[in-house]
């Protein structure tokens, strides 16, 4: 993969060299946060960055790379502090709009308008790093949250690993029967919160639909109306069944990829990144290998919703409100098909004309699919939301996962901080 990409990159230093636009020369420093603490994945943004200032001399690029956990109370001190990073990690939606309403964050949508806008395919993508005609970023990769699965688990409790559960049932009776078998049924760290709260919002979108969650969003409903109810009843159905490793609750985001990726759960639910971070946090360093499989979130019986209903997201980067112009198109550069063509070794693209690097990778072929495919696709709640609802999101749902809320509670507890925030 590296000589491919050494290759690549030497491509790109020439065409960057021949095609760049003129920019002013005096130094220029473009301060980089993002979190891809893995190695490979790391390595892919380093040599972005030394292709891009090779073909740009008068730039410098300082990277950071924090890890999640610490990237988020990082950047909300220096918000805070009006001293944002000229180029950011951002999921988009209500956390990236309240630092636009704060005047943190650059109004990129003149720069983007044309050639560049049009060559994303994943546009729900790029409307949620905008509101109201302006743009403050754009993502680098989209895709869906589904079920990851070990197919040799499957196979060695009995279950057929080409027909995997598609109905909730269908699902709280495959989970039975790899208790049944001995094999942990679903790989779950809850320390950080938000793997847990897939669980909670997906259940959501199958019980009530985009029309539930609009009411509430908009005030004309509540989140604490029967779907979102149903949604911590129907995760308490699961909990029950006590599907997760030993000390879930204390085990934090990595650990449950490790546990994926060294075979000692069955199934996992997240975003189209897992593979990678899989492989990366495994023993072998490979993960599973082709034993991963991937299928669509369950359909709860009599549920609003529709089953390719998607909640999902990716990541992107967001511009500094005084960042250097350079950094705007250092992002151009970053989300180019040359770009994304490099990093398909990890992440799902978002721009038109590399379909061919994941046409033959049935996991990325199958979120693409869903992605596009989607008659709704929700943005993470604690991402689209407000943070302060998001939070009370996260919250809410762990007290589902530690057993000391009721599903109304939890519903309850969602809906004072919406009732406050969004009012």
């Amino acid at each position: 993969m590296y000589k491919r990409s050494v290759l690549i990159f030497v491509l790109l230093i020439l065409m960057l060299a021949f095609s760049a636009p003129a920019l002013a020369q005096d130094p220029v420093t473009i301060q980089w946060w993002h979190i891809s603490t893995i190695e490979n994945e790391a390595a892919y943004w380093q040599e972005l960055a030394d292709a891009y200032t090779a073909a740009n001399p008068h730039v410098t690029i300082e990277i950071t790379i924090l890890a999640n956990a610490d990237y988020k109370p990082r950047l909300t001190t220096v918000m805070q502090g009006n001293d944002p990073p000229d180029l950011f990690q951002s999921w988009g939606g209500g956390v990236l709009w309240e630092f636009a309403d704060a005047g943190l964050v650059r109004d990129i949508s003149a720069e983007l308008e044309g050639e560049w806008k049009d060559s994303f395919a994943a546009k729900a993508a790029l409307e949620l790093y905008g509101q109201n005609g302006e743009y403050y970023g754009a993502p680098y990769t989209w895709g869906a949250v589904g079920m990851f699965y070990n197919k040799a688990l499957f196979t060695q409790a009995g279950l057929d690993p080409e027909n995997p559960p598609a109905t909730w049932d269908e699902f709280l009776a495959a989970v039975q029967t790899l208790k049944d078998a001995g094999i942990t049924p679903v790989a779950l760290g809850e320390l950080e919160k938000w793997p847990g709260h897939f669980w909670w919002v997906y259940l959501a979108i199958r019980a009530g639909g985009q029309d539930a969650f609009l009411k509430a969003y908009n005030r004309e409903g509540s989140f604490a109306d029967e779907p979102f109810v149903q949604a911590g009843e129907y995760l308490q159905q699961l909990i029950a069944l006590e599907p997760f490793p030993e000390g879930f609750l204390g085990l934090g985001y990595g650990d449950q990829e490790t546990v994926m990726g060294n075979g000692e759960a069955a199934m996992e639910l997240m975003g189209q990144w897992s593979p990678a971070v899989q492989a990366g946090n495994s023993e072998s360093g490979e993960g599973i290998g082709d034993d991963l499989g991937w299928f669509p979130f369950p359909m709860v019986d009599g549920g609003a919703g529709n089953s390719d209903d998607v909640m999902g997201g990716g990541d992107g980067f967001a511009v500094g409100a005084n960042a250097p112009d350079e950094t705007v198109d250092f992002l151009r550069f970053l989300t180019s098909a040359e770009s994304q063509r490099a990093g398909s070794f990890f992440l799902t693209p978002v721009v038109n004309g590399v379909e061919d690097v994941y046409e033959d990778n049935p996991i990325t072929s199958a979120i693409v699919e869903a992605r596009n495919n989607a008659p709704y696709f929700q943005l993470y709640y604690d991402q689209f939301l407000p943070p302060a609802v998001g939070a009370a999101v996260n919250d809410a749902v762990e007290t589902l996962f530690a057993g000391v809320a009721t599903a109304e509670e939890a519903a309850q507890a969602v809906e004072e901080s919406a009732s406050f925030e969004l009012e």
